[in-house]
């Protein structure tokens, strides 16, 4: 469940991924500073204590879960639906925002229900990383398990993201998953290398050096939770990304990927998997 979230995500951030754009218009290389890389490490870290805090609570799992009656109501019935739920996160310190000095922090979390699936259906196709590339396609353009023991994966996935200019990424994921009930289970991955591409797809196709690049995405952090209830099962992902500032005179060239990007990979990851698991129960 890379996010594949990131996505997958997920790009919570707004994926760094590698540039293709005429020249004129790519932007310039940025390195990534130990002061923001440090800044980055410190919110994952507040944001994973919050995550295991919830899950050895055991319940109200789901983010929807805190609201007021009245719109958690609401939520559920519009899960029901088939919606995407979706929100911004902060995770603050002493109630306070947490500075990430040359670079920007981007936390979302999404939410939906998978009809008739149980929960096995849904861990089946997340671990199937092989085929991510066909589940999650076109934002996972290849996929790999390079290594399994048990419900700890190491994953390869190249995405590809459009969003004025078109943006390629190799990366490598570090994945485990846990069994917390025959109903519940959960999963936290990290990208343990993020490479952006340069001319992917040509002959001179090469990788950029990690954090010396558009710094598009940096890092990024997903936490992934399902839970099998009413008929169905609830899949949550939450990304937490890391990418360079907009320079100034750039925003239109870089503003899209640290903005709208980050939302829009994790509800297409979060609707991506609801599509696989139903179409995967259909054909058995």
């Amino acid at each position: 469940m890379v996010r594949t979230a990131l996505l997958l995500v997920a790009l919570l951030a707004g994926p760094c991924l590698a540039t293709r754009a005429t020249p004129a218009a790519d932007p310039a290389s940025v390195k990534l500073k130990e002061e923001t890389d440090a800044a980055f490490q410190h919110y994952v870290q507040l944001a994973g204590a919050r995550n295991a805090e919830e899950l050895k609570r055991g319940s109200g799992l789901l983010w929807i879960d805190a609201l007021p009656e009245t719109a958690r109501a609401a939520a559920y019935a519009e899960l029901k639906r088939g919606e995407v739920k979706m929100e911004k996160l902060e995770t603050r310190e002493n109630g306070e925002p947490i500075r990430c000095p040359g670079g920007m922090i981007h936390h979302w979390v999404g939410l939906i229900f998978v009809p008739g699936a149980k929960l096995d259906d849904v861990l089946v196709l997340l671990k199937d990383y092989d085929r991510h590339s066909v589940y999650y396609a076109p934002d996972v353009e290849r996929s790999k398990m390079e290594s399994r023991d048990g419900d700890h994966f190491r994953v390869f996935l190249r995405f590809r993201r459009h969003k004025v200019i078109t943006v390629v990424l190799n990366t490598e994921h570090d994945v485990q998953y846990y069994r917390d009930t025959p109903e519940r289970a959960h999963s936290r991955s990290s990208a343990v290398r993020i490479a952006e591409v340069e001319n992917p797809g040509k002959s001179n196709e090469r990788e950029k050096t990690p954090g010396d690049d558009g710094g598009f995405l940096w890092r990024m952090e997903t936490w992934w939770r399902m839970e099998e209830r009413d008929g169905g099962v609830y899949v949550q992902s939450e990304v937490a990304s890391l990418t360079r500032n907009i320079p100034a005179g750039l925003g239109w060239l870089i503003g899209p990927f640290v903005t709208s990007i980050p939302r829009e990979s994790l509800a297409f990851t979060l609707e991506a998997t609801r599509k696989a698991v139903v179409a995967r129960r259909a054909g058995r």
